[in-house]
């Protein structure tokens, strides 16, 4: 079974694939992952935040160097 990774999903993005990384990583739509951001950003405030957070934590898609 191969190791499941959170990285950046640099196919399937809008902004700069937070949401589609975190999609695939969680095996749920990306769509699923933007709807909740949007409501915390716009209902709580954090989400964007988080959001930034992640972009600096998570690692870009290395799809030249499969594991």
């Amino acid at each position: 079974m191969p190791r499941r990774t959170l990285t950046i999903n640099n196919t399937d993005f809008w902004v700069f694939g937070v949401c589609g990384g975190l999609g695939r990583y969680l095996g749920i739509d990306p769509v699923l992952v933007r709807a909740v951001f949007f409501i915390a950003i716009f209902g709580y405030g954090t989400g964007l935040g988080i959001y930034l957070l992640l972009l600096v934590l998570m690692p870009l898609d290395d799809y030249n160097n499969p594991e």
